[in-house]
C-alpha cells in the first residue's frame, strides 16, 4: 500500500454535530454529495456521481466499519475502473470542539493512466471538502 492521504481539521462544534454532518444524507447534501440513500451501517452500499470539467465518475461505496459518534470507514471505488480505496472519518472530542481526521488509503490502486484519479486530485478534493465545504456548513 502506498502512503494514504490524510487531512485533519478542527471545528468549534460538538462531536455529535460533526457525526450528524457525515452520516445524515440530508445534511451531507449541503456540504458533500447528494446521496439518494445513506445509512451508517456496516454492509450498506451507496452510490453517487462526481467529477470535474464534464467528466463524471460513478462512485460505488460500502460501509465497512462504524463506531457510532467516533469512526466511519467505507470503500471508495469507481464503476468500470479497477482499484479499491478506503475512506475513514475519525472524530476526536477536544472539549467543545471536534478534530476530524480523514484518511483516504489505497488511491494508488486506481489506474495510473486516468489523470483524474491521481493522488494530487484527491488531495485537492478532500482539502476543499473537509477544509472549506464542511467547515462552512458547521460554522
Amino acid at each position: 500500500m502506498g502512503t494514504p492521504f490524510v487531512i485533519e481539521r478542527t471545528y468549534n462544534v460538538p462531536a455529535q454535530k460533526v457525526w450528524e454532518a457525515i452520516t445524515d444524507k440530508d445534511k451531507m447534501k449541503q456540504w458533500y454529495f447528494d446521496l439518494k440513500e445513506f445509512r451508517p451501517e456496516v454492509g450498506f452500499e451507496f452510490h453517487f456521481d462526481g467529477g470535474r470539467e464534464g467528466r463524471i465518475y460513478h462512485h460505488v461505496c460500502m460501509i465497512t466499519e462504524v463506531v457510532p459518534g467516533k469512526k466511519l470507514t467505507h470503500t471508495w471505488t469507481y464503476q468500470g475502473y479497477p482499484g479499491v480505496s478506503y475512506v475513514t472519518f475519525e472524530l476526536f472530542d477536544e472539549g467543545g470542539s471536534t478534530r476530524l481526521k480523514l484518511t483516504h488509503a489505497g488511491i494508488e490502486t486506481f489506474p495510473a493512466d486516468v489523470p483524474d484519479l491521481a493522488v494530487h486530485n484527491f488531495a485537492e478534493g478532500w482539502t476543499y471538502i473537509i477544509g472549506t465545504s464542511l467547515a462552512k456548513y458547521l460554522s
